[in-house]
């Protein structure tokens, strides 16, 4: 209960911060990217805020034993870049060219009831469940390596108990 809590919580401050920075307006993201026209500066001035947070605040936690509300620390070990990634980078960033909005703010936008930001959140939860659903499928036709279940599960059987 602690961690939902503190999630709602950070979800709150990061609603509030998207607000006061302007950064729920489409016009901030069009203004930012016109950089031939009326360039608007202030979207990058709030992600560079967002980062010099994040990176002090980071190597002030993790030099702590563990995390306040939970045991261990969880921080992610992948370096590579696979096409994945790359593809949903694009994706991700074309969405926020065309709709003006990223997901942050449009979750932030959808308090205040109006279509745009209805169509867009539901676009986006049909796309996540669309692509959840694609690649469970595809984990499924994934073939293994042509050992059977029950072959390896033989290889790998606990030891006997002792009676």
């Amino acid at each position: 209960m602690k961690t939902l809590l503190a999630a709602f919580f950070c979800g709150v401050v990061f609603a509030i911060g998207l607000s006061v920075g302007g950064m729920t307006q489409a016009s901030k993201v069009h203004d930012f990217l016109d950089v031939t026209g009326a360039w608007d500066p202030s979207l990058a001035f709030v992600m560079g805020g967002a980062v010099l947070v994040h990176f002090v605040t980071l190597r002030w936690v993790l030099k702590r034993p563990s995390p306040l509300l939970v045991t261990d620390f969880v921080l992610p070990t992948r370096k590579d870049l696979d096409w994945k990634l790359l593809l949903g980078s694009a994706v991700f960033g074309a969405g926020w060219g065309l709709g003006g909005v990223c997901p942050g703010p449009g979750l932030t936008l959808l308090a205040s009831g109006l279509q745009p930001a209805i169509i867009f959140v539901v676009s986006m939860v049909l796309a996540m469940v669309l692509f959840d659903a694609w690649q469970r499928s595809a984990t499924r036709r994934t073939p293994t390596s042509g050992v059977s279940i029950a072959a390896a599960a033989s290889t790998h059987s606990a030891p006997p108990r002792p009676e």
